[in-house]
């Protein structure tokens, strides 16, 4: 018996019943533990696994980075939308250059930056939970009538 099928199962049904802010906060951690496979990739003896741990982990890296910027709402996410959008091209751009010349100069960089990321929108979704929980709250207490 496979212990992945569980894991598997478990995650289909996370991004199934997911809110879309918890979703984007999956795509980061996702991205996040693609580049940091790709990085054990150089310290593989064996050429043909060093090049495929570090191409392959780096093609889903950008995978999902191209959906966390194709999915910015540009006209309703004003400068930040923007400011994001270039943020995703630059860590592409990053990536790309990291897989061809085998380097891990720009996968630290990406993941400097996508953790900084991803630590602030939980933050977000913990603080917008929280506001959710007191206003149920004191919607509860509230005697209107």
């Amino acid at each position: 018996m496979s212990y992945q099928r569980p894991w598997n199962s478990y995650r289909q049904i996370s991004a199934h019943t997911a809110s879309p802010g918890q979703l984007v906060l999956m795509l980061y951690d996702g991205a996040l533990r693609f580049l940091e496979k790709s990085l054990s990739g150089f310290d593989m003896e064996d050429p043909t696994e060093f090049n495929q741990t570090i191409n392959n982990n780096l093609l889903r890296a950008q995978s999902i980075i191209s959906e966390l910027s194709s999915t910015l709402n540009l006209e309703q996410g004003g400068e930040l939308a923007l400011t994001l959008r270039r943020l995703y091209d630059y860590m592409d751009d990053r990536l790309m250059e990291s897989n061809l010349r085998k380097s891990p100069l720009g996968i630290r960089d990406t993941i400097r930056q996508l953790t900084i990321l991803r630590d602030a929108w939980q933050e977000m979704l913990q603080r917008h939970t929280a506001e959710s929980a007191f206003q149920t709250e004191a919607t509860s207490l509230c005697v209107c009538g």
